[in-house]
């Protein structure tokens, strides 16, 4: 990156520190952390929708919806997430391949799943061999932040729902005395006040999807687990910056991240339940 850094076997000491450390590699490992950040601001908020959704579902009076919802919630937190994450999104991206194929292969006569191999048509390739590898990795990101969104969005939904069931009934009962139909009491009365009681669990599965970044490394992104482990391991005089086996500083470094990343989550989430304590008979 910089002039100094040339010729690498020619300089010791920080200069060299300060030249591996500004590698492009090094940049790409900076720019993961961008990566879980944009992963955890489009997550948290999609996951959010899909758990309020369902927990719309589980309280419908519509048998088929009730079942719905709760069969989603039921389902999904009863698989371990490393299986349905490693499960679901080859069987989404297959799901969808086969899904194009048919449309735009109509005259493909071989079968598409031969023995252990999925083999379509190049056109039905998601995303096409000839896209740049930017569409490649976006299209990898999607499908890690829909997977996120429905593991964490079925948390949300059995928490959403226990919070709509502790507002008190009186106050349900009350605004339907006063005229409110119940879509009003519903978005005016249930809905304001479920937060408070939805928060505290909300909280906690906020700490839950930060832990839970790593699992991009199993998706086959290059996430800052990936590069620590990259980056971190024994390179020997065949590489132009050699060293040893530095993994546990590039994993120190992660550690730190994530517990000041989580502190900081700790100190807005106290904030947001002081703010919406407010008028609660219960607030301290």
């Amino acid at each position: 990156m910089f002039a100094a850094c040339a010729d690498p076997g020619q300089i010791e000491g920080l200069t060299w520190l300060v030249c591996y450390l500004t590698t492009g590699k090094h940049m790409a490992f900076y720019a993961s952390f961008g990566t879980v950040l944009l992963l955890l601001a489009i997550t948290a908020p999609v996951a959010l929708a899909f758990g309020f959704v369902g927990a719309m579902a589980s309280r419908s009076p519509v048998p088929p919806l009730r079942w719905l919802g709760l069969g989603y919630t039921s389902m999904v937190r009863g698989v371990p997430d490393i299986a349905f994450f490693l499960f679901f999104v080859i069987a989404l991206d297959q799901g969808l391949e086969w899904l194009r194929h048919h449309a735009m292969c109509p005259d493909w006569t071989d079968p598409v799943r031969q023995g252990a191999n999925f083999i379509v048509c190049t056109q039905a390739k998601l995303p096409l061999s000839s896209a740049p590898q930017f569409w490649h990795e976006a299209y990898n990101f999607g499908l890690a932040i829909f997977t996120f969104s429905i593991v964490f969005g079925a948390f949300a939904a059995n928490v959403l729902y226990g919070a709509m069931r502790a507002v008190p009934r009186g106050q349900l009962e009350t605004a339907q005395a006063y005229g409110l139909t119940p879509g009003q009491t519903f978005r005016r009365i249930l809905v304001p006040q479920m937060w408070i009681y939805a928060l505290p669990g909300l909280g906690n599965l906020w700490m839950i999807l930060i832990k839970a970044t790593p699992l991009l490394f199993l998706l086959g992104i290059e996430d800052i687990v990936y590069w620590a482990r990259e980056l971190g391991g024994a390179k020997t005089s065949a590489f132009a910056y050699p060293h040893p086996d530095w993994r546990i500083w590039y994993f120190l470094a992660l550690l730190l991240f994530y517990l000041a990343f989580t502190k900081l989550s700790e100190i807005v989430i106290a904030r947001l339940t002081r703010r919406l304590s407010r008028g609660q008979a219960f607030a301290p």
